[in-house]
């Protein structure tokens, strides 16, 4: 297998777009990846499109997307995998390089999630776990899905509301930092204190908004990527896991399984210490789908011991200067969620800091040359733990 680069990113401002029917989202996104890597459409060859839809009119996007964006006849697919659908996108287009099927692959995430109102939003969400059990009988949602896991954890570990409430003011103020993020507002304790309950414990700002938007990266092979940019991002690792889609066959709801998995098989891959992942890392980018959804991912990555990941929220030890910084974008929480395209808007992020190219105001000091990429599907039914490097 060759390895792979990542040579050239793009990414829509996220939020409510009413101006964008689908492909000219992606098209955005699609561009900006192509200039950025100083490559031509008829260069690309194949196509990774990572869309969940079911809010959106068109429910067969693929040809549409790769039509506008002047992409066919290449080769091109669907690939779908909850929120983590930008991360197995990736994989799919890096996949098509490392086989030697072709040089040069694009993926690219879309979303147009505010076609439908909320409520018919938030069913289709709801539908992402067992339908005919959980949905059907109980009426259970994504928000109620993950006040299970913050009640459990909270009972276990004594962690407070105010602690789930700092993630939200934390990802808030990077968010104001970061121009293509949909909150640009920075937040106080009290603002989510204060906020309405959606499922107790969690209120309306530990909660990741309803998103429109697009990113995209383009992979290459070893040796095209070495000459189209002096500083290739190199995908050093990449661990996957998939979960039950009915909650009553998880262990317990103090972690995501997935996510313990995911994060072992890159970190062997890549040859990082398990024990004290930190130290080689500049900062990670984790799925904060909800408040508690980054707390835990801090256990399950390894930065701290089981039941200590509220205490670097308390501490602020997630920001830039802390242990490690996390979510400097904003994170799903206040840069936005659009399913399809959140993991390469980490994927985004990640080279963009990587290469040094963000906002002074929120680039993170790099030492190792690596980032930390975790992806979650749902409650952790699927889970993508990626490792970007500035060395191969």
């Amino acid at each position: 297998m060759r390895r792979v680069g990542i040579v050239g990113v793009g990414m829509s401002k996220f939020g409510r777009d009413t101006e964008h029917q689908l492909p000219e989202l992606a098209w955005i996104a699609i561009k900006e990846a192509l200039d950025d890597a100083g490559v031509d459409k008829r260069d690309i060859g194949f196509v990774a499109i990572g869309n969940v839809g079911g809010w959106s009119s068109e429910f067969f996007p693929a040809p549409i997307i790769c039509e506008y964006a002047g992409l066919t006849p290449i080769g091109s697919m669907r690939v779908e995998a909850a929120c983590a659908t930008g991360s197995a996108a990736l994989r799919v287009a890096s996949m098509a390089v490392a086989s030697g099927m072709t040089g040069l692959a694009l993926a690219v995430g879309v979303e147009r999630m505010n076609e439908l109102e909320t409520p018919q939003v938030v069913e289709l969400l709801g539908r992402g776990g067992s339908f005919f059990w959980e949905f059907e009988h109980f009426g259970a949602t994504f928000p109620a899905y993950y006040a299970l896991y913050a009640t459990a954890y909270m009972q276990e570990y004594g962690a407070t509301e105010e602690d789930l409430a700092k993630i939200a003011v934390k990802n808030h103020y990077y968010g104001s930092l970061n121009p293509k993020a949909q909150f640009q507002k920075r937040i106080t304790v009290e603002d989510v204190m204060n906020s309405r309950y959606i499922a107790w414990p969690l209120k309306l700002y530990d909660c990741s908004p309803i998103t429109d938007g697009a990113a995209a990266a383009i992979v290459a092979s070893e040796d095209l990527a070495s000459k189209l940019t002096d500083t290739p991002i190199w995908i050093k690792a990449q661990g996957v896991a998939t979960g039950t889609g009915n909650m009553t066959r998880r262990r317990d709801f103090l972690s995501l399984e997935t996510a313990v998995k995911a994060a072992d098989q890159a970190y062997r891959m890549a040859g990082v210490d398990r024990m004290n992942p930190v130290k080689e890392f500049d900062l990670a980018l984790v799925h904060d789908c909800f408040t508690i959804a980054e707390i835990m991912a801090y256990e399950d990555l390894g930065f701290v011991e089981r039941g200590r990941g509220h205490l670097l929220a308390r501490e602020e030890q997630t920001y830039i200067g802390g242990l490690i910084p996390v979510n400097v974008d904003g994170g799903l929480k206040a840069k936005g969620h659009p399913i399809g395209a959140s993991g390469l808007a980490m994927v985004y992020e990640g080279v963009r800091q990587l290469r040094q190219e963000v906002e002074r105001s929120r680039q993170a000091p790099i030492k190792n040359g690596q980032v930390l990429i975790h992806n979650v599907g749902g409650t952790g039914h699927f889970t993508y733990v990626t490792i970007l490097s500035l060395e191969k």
